[in-house]
């Protein structure tokens, strides 16, 4: 293997990304951290994989130069009860306030007064430190971890932030909706902290905070991330191929754009098996090729989701595909034999929810840009050499 083959790759994909990997979105960053340093609690709402957790993690670290502000990521992607919630979102406090194991057990035993927490310290504290509660003493205090924030940054003289990814899933939860009455009534008092939640699931987080009867109505101001424009993707592509000592003209960077619809996740993944297939200068064979390895690699995982389709919901997503506009008209109902008006209404809420489409302007369109070139492909017998001209 050459040297240049041993160089990193320059894109990066499938985890959050910041600094150099981290592409634009600066007014965001700005809009998001005016709200947070000013007590004002955010909400990010946006398809899977456009850039929510990397956004809030750049965010922390462009601003992470205050000592009176203290940043504390909870990750509820495994917590699925209100006792895991408690147990993890107290350990990720103590963690995120105190630099310290010793001060982790020490504010432990300072900050709970009615409850009696169990901490558990590994030989690795950073890995292996819990905490735990006993659900009888939960069930009367609860206030007293859901208030552990706010008594914190009072005691400390700070500026709370707390991140929480995978905020819909106390959707999950057994009585989920008083638990988050509970939550609403104790966060909402919080004046030393901010909140930011976000999440993979866009149509459960809409329906946590968009709806009136819902207890999260309203809690905070609601960003609604776009897309990243192809003007900052060009620069962004050509700049890191030459940076590793590889070209790439500005109409193919333009051209990756387009093909992934300007999709963070994918122009990353795409970028980066372009890349891969490139030893000088990428050439309109090079990415045509590539693309043919990202349906391939794609391929199983594709097929699995379409497989769990009803006939109807894969014949509406071959209706969108061709862009159809009128799915109620019995044109489009006959031609694609896609049922009746209800039958549509229905199997559009389904494939929103399941991320397979989104509504931009009124018109359903396919939510994930390879998905569409693999399913015009394999599914809908297409030749995809109109993408490349």
């Amino acid at each position: 293997m050459s040297e240049l083959q041993q160089i990193p790759s320059p894109f990066l994909f499938g985890k959050t990304v910041r600094d150099s990997t981290f592409i634009n979105r600066t007014k965001d960053i700005e809009h998001l951290w005016l709200n947070m340093r000013s007590g004002i609690n955010t909400v990010l709402i946006s398809p899977r994989r456009w850039g929510k957790s990397s956004l809030v993690t750049q965010t922390a670290f462009v601003k992470r130069r205050s000592k009176q502000v203290k940043w504390c990521f909870f990750d509820m992607f495994a917590v699925r009860s209100e006792a895991d919630f408690y147990a993890q979102f107290s350990r990720a406090l103590l963690k995120a306030t105190s630099p310290k194991w010793e001060d982790w057990v020490s504010g432990a035993k300072t900050f709970f007064k009615r409850i009696l927490p169990k901490i558990t310290v590994g030989v690795d504290p950073a890995q292996e430190f819990s905490v735990s509660f006993d659900l009888k003493e939960v069930e009367e205090h609860k206030d007293e971890i859901l208030d552990l924030p706010e008594q914190i940054a009072q005691k400390q003289q700070i500026q709370l932030i707390i991140c929480v990814d995978e905020f819909q899933n106390i959707h999950y939860f057994p009585e989920a909706k008083s638990f988050e009455k509970l939550l609403r009534s104790c966060w909402q008092h919080h004046q030393h902290v901010s909140y930011c939640l976000y999440g993979s699931k866009r149509t459960l987080m809409a329906e946590i905070f968009n709806k009136q009867n819902r207890a999260f109505y309203r809690f905070g101001d609601v960003m609604m991330l776009d897309k990243i424009a192809t003007e900052h993707w060009i620069p962004f592509i050509v700049e890191k191929f030459e940076q590793t000592g590889k070209a790439i003209r500005p109409a193919l960077a333009e051209k990756i754009a387009a093909l992934m619809k300007n999709h963070p996740y994918y122009i990353q993944q795409l970028s980066h098996y372009v890349w891969e297939s490139t030893a000088k200068t990428v050439t309109p064979a090079i990415l045509k090729a590539t693309i043919m390895r990202l349906l391939e690699i794609n391929y199983a995982m594709y097929q699995r989701e379409v497989e769990a389709l009803s006939n109807t919901q894969v014949n509406l997503l071959k209706a969108i595909a061709d862009g159809a506009t009128q799915l109620m008209s019995l044109k489009t109902l006959q031609e694609y034999q896609i049922g009746t008006p209800r039958n549509v209404s229905k199997n559009i809420k389904i494939l929103e929810r399941d991320d397979f489409i989104e509504k931009v302007n009124k018109k359903a369109t396919l939510l994930d840009p390879a998905f569409e070139l693999w399913f015009c492909k394999y599914y809908m017998h297409k030749s995809l050499d109109a993408y490349f001209t």
